[in-house]
């Protein structure tokens, strides 16, 4: 029985390292779609047609993320904005975003 246990832990843990290794390819698609937004203009374009694909709806799935029609469009929202990744998830980049929202209420 012990070894049932440590064995279903153990597929647990390496079925997270492999979502999590595909969330970071999400997010250099995101990345690289937003350089292409500002060097080409066309990010939310490029983001939508990778999502789109048989394998980005396949890396989303591996990441965690239902490949439908409204994460597409929060893909390509996000890509417009032009933020990158790294400064998004920022701890900095939030408080300021709940700053300015602040700001906008008062």
């Amino acid at each position: 029985m012990k070894d049932f246990v440590d064995g279903t832990a153990f597929n647990n843990e390496q079925g997270n390292r492999a979502r999590k290794l595909f969330a970071a390819v999400v997010l250099a698609a995101l990345d690289d779609a937003i350089a292409d937004d500002k060097k080409y203009g066309n990010g939310p374009e490029q983001i939508a047609r990778w999502a789109r694909s048989r394998d980005g709806r396949e890396v989303l799935s591996c990441a965690g993320i239902d490949p439908n029609e409204r994460v597409v469009t929060g893909l390509m929202d996000f890509v417009a904005k032009g933020v990158r990744t790294s400064v998004a998830l920022s701890r900095e980049e939030s408080e300021r975003r709940n700053a300015a929202q602040q700001a906008e209420a008062a």
